[in-house]
């Protein structure tokens, strides 16, 4: 079975990601897509497994499988968990359902380890690009912003909100390049500070609902195998329409 025809077929969740989703589009923005499939369970019979993910098959489009999605997402991983919490939903069927309605189950305070963790490599680049250059790249470094205002309000709230309309002319400002290093560092260096602080008081639980998403994990493994014919559709390289749920 090709990877394409996993995602043309076997799709349970689709999202706009970027810029669009972050409410900070602009003329010359790319669509980035990101979405969810689930590999037909007999396909995990074979020695050769079906993929973890897949690139395409349109532009700027990625997708995970399903059960990857959920380990990633289970580790708080600030590019999984951002795509769980779009508010531009291009598709989701019912299986997709269920994954959104376990958005809650994936956050716990990793969030606060992984969003610092992946905010200080991008600032490192950053900084190396001042020094290199003498000026970031300045798309970047509003990106960064956007992140620690997200992960910062996740601590504070236990709500992973990626949307920040509310900021978008400070932070376009920044992406023209229109206010300085300096300042741009002391806002970082704020909301770092502000996010440690959430993190000692934070609502959000120490670990991730993991039982509960591997039932659910479970649930759509069982009924993936039991679809009538499921294996030789697979063996004979049939394809079965529509998701799996």
């Amino acid at each position: 079975m090709l990877p394409e025809t996993l995602v043309r077929d076997h799709t349970i969740y689709a999202c706009v990601m970027g810029s669009r989703a972050f409410g900070l589009a602009t003329d010359g923005s790319d669509t980035d897509r990101r979405g969810v499939f689930v590999a037909p369970t007999p396909l995990f019979w074979r020695f050769e497994k079906p993929p973890t993910h897949v690139e395409g098959p349109a532009q700027e489009q990625f997708s995970w499988e399903l059960e990857r999605f959920c380990e990633l997402a289970l580790r708080a991983n600030p590019n999984i968990l951002e795509c769980l919490h779009s508010p531009l939903v291009e598709y989701v069927d019912d299986t997709g359902r269920e994954l959104l309605a376990l958005r809650g189950a994936f956050l716990s305070r990793r969030a606060h380890k992984t969003f610092t963790r992946y905010a200080l490599g991008q600032r490192t680049k950053l900084e190396a690009d001042v020094r290199i250059h003498g000026a970031p790249r300045w798309k970047h470094a509003m990106h960064l912003l956007r992140l620690l205002m997200s992960a910062r309000d996740l601590l504070r709230t236990g709500a992973l909100t990626i949307d920040v309309s509310e900021q978008r002319e400070p932070l376009l400002a920044v992406k023209r390049g229109e206010v300085p290093w300096p300042e741009v560092e002391s806002w970082m260096n704020r909301l770092a500070t502000e996010a440690d602080e959430a993190s000692r008081h934070s609502p959000l639980p120490e670990e991730p609902d993991r039982p509960r998403v591997e039932a659910f994990l479970v649930r759509v493994r069982r009924a993936s195998a039991l679809q009538p014919d499921a294996y030789d559709e697979v063996v004979q390289g049939v394809v079965p329409g529509g998701g799996v749920g």
